[in-house]
C-alpha cells in the first residue's frame, strides 16, 4: 500500500530557487507547486524526491545537496533521506 499522505516543502522564491523547484518538478510528476509572494509551496502526496543531478542540469552548474537548506521556508514531513547525491521528503509511516 503506497503512502499518499502529504508532504510539503515551502521555498523561498529567487532566481535559482524557481530554477530548483523546476528540476524539483521534473523527478516529480504528482507535486503540486503553488506561488505565493516571496514563497514556492511544494506538495506531494506520499513523497518528494530531490536529485542532485537533476539540479545541476537545470542550473548548469554543481551543486551540493546541503545548499537546499539555504531556500527551505519550512516543510511537512520527514527527511527520509539526505546524502551527496540526493534528499527525500516522505513520512517514516
Amino acid at each position: 500500500m503506497t503512502n499518499t499522505r502529504p508532504v510539503g516543502i515551502d521555498i523561498q522564491e529567487s532566481d535559482d530557487n524557481r530554477m530548483l523547484v523546476h528540476a524539483i518538478a521534473s523527478d516529480n510528476p504528482d507535486m503540486t507547486v503553488q506561488q505565493l509572494p516571496g514563497l514556492m509551496k511544494l506538495s506531494a502526496p506520499g513523497r518528494i524526491e530531490i536529485n542532485r543531478e537533476t539540479i545541476e542540469d537545470r542550473l548548469g552548474r554543481e551543486w551540493e545537496t546541503g545548499e537546499f537548506q539555504l531556500a527551505i521556508v519550512t516543510y511537512t514531513g520527514n527527511f527520509a533521506e539526505w546524502d551527496d547525491d540526493q534528499i527525500i521528503v516522505a513520512w517514516d509511516h
